[in-house]
């Protein structure tokens, strides 16, 4: 079973990143100054912080000591990405942020020794961005990868890439891609997986697409591929491998995602609290109001709801399980008490909450893609219940 106590070295851990994101990463948010063009942390600014997190012996919490990283369990990822996340710049400055944080867990599992050498490990090191080019526009594929046209074709020891893709994260600032691409048409077996890099030809970023934003490093960009060529040897996995190489990165992913939101909610509490606590109305403290009392009880719990879901899903995924049908209900529930955290803790600062006194906006505009990304609510939904209806009342079996 599932033991909810931490080990002495995990919640050190959490401790340490708890204490350098008040020290180091919140008085940053403070100065607009260490924001970029779109409202992320400034590059310079951010390379400062990490070089003092790597000092610290905080950086690339998923990747093994023997690389460079913290080799923690999902279990120990889960408390540190919380933690983490409790500034809106904090998981950039500890390498374990999207899109390098699924790129990187993706590569330590399936690459070649020539390709973590040459991708993985200034990945890890923080020499190198990468992206994930998967996203199509329609009629292209977007969650149902089955759909996807983007098309490799053989010719002698190369694949020659065409097609398009759009919405790729980090694609402005990444120096390599992972790409998924159509090699056949087979159902199962059609899907290809790519490594490349961005300076080679034969593909180009048409736009940065403007979003509600904030934004990550590098923004959500739209991509045309005219002949680029692509050694085989920077194949990943085997022909047809695609759809595994899919599964294989992006449940972790949308879990870490997860992770971090639970950050993001517990600070807009936090900075709830802090002013309900001072703001009088009526002669009263809002926060002896029962009106903003039952707000944030609903927060309280809904977040702690979504803790332990991510803990269940961490832990499963440390057991070795894909935990597909965990990191759905996971994904559902944090994504929604996200947006909800951020709503109601705008309500009750009321103007501040709206204007950029404060990072609650900041936050709620961010908060609206959770539901949208690694899968839409309705996607993991339909997962759900396809779970259920294979498993009836096993669906909520414990394990033995």
């Amino acid at each position: 079973m599932i033991d909810f106590t931490l080990s002495p070295e995990i919640e050190e851990t959490r401790l340490r990143v708890r204490t350098f994101v008040a020290d180091h990463i919140l008085p940053l948010e403070l100065d607009r100054g260490n924001y970029d063009d779109h409202e992320n942390i400034r590059g310079d600014v951010l390379e400062t912080v990490r070089e003092k997190a790597r000092a610290e012996g905080l950086w690339s919490p998923q990747m093994p000591k023997e690389h460079g990283g913290m080799g923690l369990p999902f279990v120990g990822q889960a408390v540190m990405y919380e933690e983490a996340n409790r500034s809106i710049f904090g998981p950039v400055c500890f390498n374990c942020a999207a899109p390098d944080d699924g790129n990187m867990r993706l590569l330590n599992q399936v690459a070649t020794d020539a390709q973590k050498e040459r991708w993985l490990y200034p990945t890890i090191k923080g020499e190198l961005r990468g992206a994930f080019a998967m996203t199509e526009p329609h009629p292209g594929g977007g969650s149902d990868p089955g759909m996807i046209r983007t098309y490799a074709e053989k010719k002698g020891d190369n694949w020659i890439i065409n097609g398009h893709k759009w919405f790729i994260t980090g694609a402005g600032w990444a120096r390599y891609f992972i790409l998924i691409a159509r090699t056949s048409d087979d159902a199962r077996r059609g899907l290809s997986a790519f490594l490349f890099d961005a300076d080679q030809p034969g593909w180009e970023i048409t736009r940065r697409i403007p979003i509600m934003g904030p934004e990550e490093h590098g923004g959500h960009c739209e991509l045309t591929f005219d002949g680029l060529e692509i050694p085989d040897d920077q194949r990943l996995m085997e022909v047809g491998d695609g759809l595994r190489v899919t599964q294989i990165r992006l449940g972790p992913a949308r879990l870490t995602h997860c992770m971090r939101w639970l950050g993001l909610a517990k600070r807009c509490m936090e900075i709830a609290q802090a002013y309900i606590n001072e703001r009088e109305a009526f002669g009263v403290k809002l926060a002896d109001h029962e009106s903003v009392q039952l707000k944030m009880g609903q927060l309280a719990y809904e977040i702690q709801i979504g803790r332990l879901l991510v803990m269940q899903a961490a832990w499963t995924l440390d057991q070795g399980d894909y935990a597909r049908k965990e990191v759905s209900m996971a994904k559902v529930h944090v994504a929604d008490t996200l947006h909800k955290a951020a709503d109601t803790c705008i309500q009750l600062n009321g103007a501040r909450g709206y204007s950029k006194d404060t990072i609650l906006e900041w936050v709620y505009r961010y908060a609206r893609q959770a539901r949208l990304v690694d899968g839409a609510d309705e996607v993991h939904k339909m997962v759900l219940a396809r779970f259920y209806a294979k498993e009836g009342s096993d669906f909520w079996s414990w394990g033995v």
